[in-house]
């Protein structure tokens, strides 16, 4: 038989009685063969059993341990009846018409099918129906439902409704159920909580994608072999971990002479036995990334977790940590590990090697390595993406199952607002529920926070520190005091906000020798200053650079590269040839390791001065000009100043942060630094504590408090911002986009921009022609079939390079996405939910004056109310058009 024109075995026999076909012979997919032909998948037991049996595979590759406190009995079978709604007469007349309706049997009586199935939430809302009616627990039907990301609304409709087919179609979907009970010999699960739904939800979705891949589309292949090869390729490797390895043996200097540890690193490695919550509190440059490191291999060697998932404020900071990260690997996975080197961490290109089935494809929401890192057994990535674990967004839950079990490191955690707070909260709970090392590194967390994240009391109040909660005892908290190694001495000048005045001086210090950084809080202050320092810095062959978060992911690597460099230690030893001045907004306050030997900064919350002081005269041994002090410049109004008219006095910054906060955090350095000197670490939980402890305000500082609690007409307050993060946390409710949802407010929802150089659609060949700026060049077929699935993935890891993210308020007008998909972009970049009408995604073609102009007519811009530019030194600039 040519299973290629394989159709259900639908005879006579096969029609029970009128419209109602037998679950055997009910098809659950449809693929495209090479000739672009829609052809008929598994059936839906077929398709079922199989998500099942990868369910089960993938369970067995979880740690022993971790995998009995985490998958109740039945959990396979959990995952297998996602579904069994596709044992529906809407469904299965959708299926034929797909692929061809004239091999619809003779009996089906078309004229008694309703079509559209969003009133009951499609296919997945005939599993959660059926379901709710055979067993008790209402919980399997919800996780059954929301496999697609989101829970279906069946309105007033249940399992026997004759729009669903009535009791004889319900009769058939109970016959599947049973069978598929039979087939893996297991029953319902008992679900013990709320956060073991959401993992064994995240179970269903990854079994489900991976079960509609590549390996299990035209039903004339075997599907038993190839569960193992989907598995590896989807990236579900558990590595083998190297035993017995000391602190020296993963972490070495250049020269490759092992580290020695210091108090803090052999602490938290002694004492991070088990799953808990570990808080590192230490100043900038302790090393608090290799004590985190260094205990999660504890945790992994004695098999408590099954990975690491490192969670970085930005993508910036993410992708400096690789190279650090795969170091760590590779000291402490052994070569005998499967598929040793896919364990590595490579960014994008990662995304070539790994095929995750359905959801994963390009195109899909799921191709994104931000998101796709979760589900890995060691990423870098952002913390927003673990945040939407514990949010009510949709596949929230599979972003919970990726992280379950493993060791989870949360980074610069100090520089997270209320909102944020509220959702950190919840995200820790979430992952102590879900048997996880949660390890928190920050150099400037206060007391209420820590005891908010440890949910007991508090009492020590020295600094460095380590708080720990084990899982198994979490009331009882142990607090470890810490040595300081070492006292920096910092002098600090207050500059006025006038930039301009600092200009001259700026220059004479980079003409001795120093290396500069300024950091502003906005990025088009950032863009401003550097131009007005480039002209000058070209005449006195001055290296002058900008680093923020508006350049295309190709251009952003260049230049962090060779910033990164030159101020870190691998630049020493061309630091002295030239001074230099690095510009740049708060992504360089974060893990990146440089070393300036003079800071200027826009004056920021007291958390924030400090993240940007641990840039300064970071290391030891770095070679400075002799004349060189430890010195910071911060440029601020007065307090009275600002007291008089705050919005004014701190100009932008004031869109950034919150007023109150910002005079807060202005009178305790003025009043405790009257003698122009920080001293770190000391100085630091004071100086905190001064700035966020609650007090009693008259006059302007209580109303600046009121607007910060209560909010005004520009700013939502600290009540509304918690209230908003408590109706985002997944206990029910409508599910949000994962694209438009916040999980800082403080940070803009953004769209996308492709820059391009030439755009040309050629409808002879039927491909879209793209030239971008550094000269490559793809082609975009407009059809599937005609290329295989690796060499779309490798064109869209080659288009998001050149992607620029710009606020979603200055967007140029969207692309529709039906014109989207007619071009084949849709084939190579995600365009947003299905039920969205907006992409958020826009092609700026780039001129010879470096203006973005319109794909269909170039002399235009692409927004009539804005002005975008872009050159890869400044990256994109946005322009009020004045009218």
């Amino acid at each position: 038989m040519d299973m290629l024109n394989r159709k259900p075995n639908n005879t006579q026999n096969s029609l029970l009685t009128d419209n109602i076909i037998s679950f055997k012979d009910c098809p659950a997919k449809t693929y495209i063969d090479k000739q672009g032909k829609t052809q008929f998948g598994y059936n839906v037991f077929e398709h079922c059993l199989i998500v099942g049996e990868i369910a089960k595979a993938l369970i067995r590759r979880f740690p022993a341990q971790l995998a009995s406190n985490l998958f109740p009995q039945g959990s396979a079978l959990m995952a297998s009846l996602h579904d069994i709604g596709k044992v529906s007469p809407s469904f299965y007349l959708k299926l034929y018409k797909a692929v061809d309706i004239n091999l619809l049997p003779k009996d089906f009586n078309i004229s008694n099918v309703i079509p559209d199935e969003s009133s009951w939430g499609g296919h997945a809302g005939v599993s959660a129906l059926t379901l709710e009616k055979i067993c008790d627990d209402s919980v399997i039907s919800i996780i059954a439902g929301q496999h697609h990301g989101f829970t279906p609304n069946t309105g007033m409709l249940n399992a026997n409704s004759k729009c669903l087919g009535g009791e004889t179609w319900q009769a058939q979907r109970e016959l599947l159920v049973n069978a598929l009970k039979e087939a893996l010999v297991e029953d319902f699960p008992i679900v013990k909580d709320h956060y073991q739904a959401l993992f064994l939800s995240g179970l269903t979705s990854v079994a489900d994608w991976i079960g509609s891949g590549d390996h299990f589309e035209a039903p004339n292949l075997s599907w038993k072999s190839n569960i193992e090869k989907a598995l590896d390729q989807a990236g579900f490797i558990f590595p083998l971990i190297r035993k017995d390895l000391s602190f020296g043996d993963i972490f070495k200097d250049q020269d490759g002479n092992p580290f020695t540890p210091n108090h803090a690193q052999e602490t938290l490695s002694i004492e991070c036995k088990e799953p808990g919550l570990y808080i590192l509190e230490a100043p900038m440059g302790l090393g608090k990334t290799e004590a985190a490191l260094f205990a999660a291999y504890k945790i992994l060697e004695s098999g408590k977790s099954n990975g690491i998932y490192f969670a970085l404020p930005t993508q910036l900071t993410s992708n400096k940590v690789y190279d650090r990260f795969n170091e760590f690997l590779s000291a402490i996975v052994s070569v005998d590990s499967p598929n040793n080197n896919s364990l590595l961490l490579h960014s994008n290109a990662s995304l070539l090697d790994v095929s995750f089935g359905e959801e994963g494809r390009p195109g899909n929401s799921w191709f994104n390595s931000n998101k796709r890192g979760l589900l890995a057994p060691f990423a870098v990535g952002t913390i927003d993406q673990a945040l939407m674990a514990s949010m009510n967004v949709k596949h929230g839950f599979v972003r919970a199952f990726g992280l379950a079990g493993k060791v989870v490191i949360l980074d610069e955690v100090h520089s997270y607002d209320s909102y944020t707070g509220t959702l950190l909260d919840e995200l820790i709970s979430l992952l102590r529920n879900l048997h996880c090392t949660v390890i928190i590194l920050s150099a400037t967390l206060t007391q209420f926070r820590r005891t908010k994240f440890l949910e007991s009391k508090t009492s020590s109040h020295s600094y460095p520190l380590i708080s720990i909660s084990h899982n198994s005892n979490p009331k009882n908290i142990l607090e470890y005091p810490l040595p300081s190694l070492s006292h920096q001495r910092i002098k600090i000048d207050f500059k006025s906000m006038d930039h301009k005045l600092l200009i001259n001086d700026i220059l004479t210090r980079a003409e001795q020798g120093e290396h500069i950084l300024w950091i502003e809080n906005t990025v088009h202050e950032a863009q401003q200053l550097y131009m007005e320092f480039a002209t000058h810095c070209k005449e006195l062959s001055i290296d002058c650079g900008l680093l923020h978060s508006r350049f295309t992911q190709h251009d952003r690597q260049i230049n962090e590269d060779y910033w990164v460099e030159l101020f870190g230690k691998n630049g020493w030893n061309n630091r002295t040839k030239s001074g230099r001045i690095l510009i740049g907004t708060q992504v360089l306050e974060q893990s990146l390791d440089i070393d300036a030997d003079l800071l200027v900064t826009r004056f920021a919350p007291c958390d924030m001065l400090f993240q940007r002081l641990g840039r300064l005269w970071r290391h030891r041994n770095t070679p400075r000009p002799k004349n060189a002090l430890c010195q910071a410049w911060i440029l601020s109004p007065t307090y009275q100043e600002a007291l008089c008219d705050p919005y004014s006095a701190f100009g932008p910054t004031s869109s950034v942060y919150a007023p109150y906060i910002l005079c807060r955090s202005l009178l305790a350095w003025s009043e405790h630094l009257k003698t122009g000197v920080v001293t770190l670490p000391s100085d630091i939980r004071l100086l905190l504590e001064l700035t966020y402890s609650e007090r009693p305000e008259l006059g302007v500082m209580e109303t600046l408090r009121n607007e910060l609690i209560n909010g005004n007409r520009n700013r939502k307050g600290l009540n509304t911002l918690q209230q908003l993060a408590k109706m985002n946390i997944a206990r029910g409710g409508k599910t949000l986009s994962d694209v438009k949802v916040q999980t800082r407010y403080s940070i803009q929802n953004t769209g996308q921009i492709l820059i391009v150089k030439h755009l040309n659609f050629n409808s002879d060949k039927k491909i879209t022609e793209i030239g971008f700026t550094d000269g490559s060049r793809i082609n975009i077929p407009w059809q599937k079939h005609m290329i295989a699935n690796f060499e779309w993935r490798k064109l869209s890891v080659h288009l998001a390079k050149h992607i620029v993210n710009c606020p979603y308020n200055r967007m140029p007008e969207s692309l529709s996405k039906d014109w989207c998909k007619k071009v084949g972009l849709g084939n190579v970049h995600y365009l947003g939910e299905k039920e969205a009408d907006e992409t958020n995604f826009a092609i700026g073609i780039l001129s010879s004056t470096f203006e973005l102009k319109s794909i269909d007519n170039h002399s235009n811009l692409i927004n009539n109310n804005y002005k975008y530019t872009y050159r890869k030194d400044i990256g994109l600039r946005i322009h009020k058009i004045e009218k």
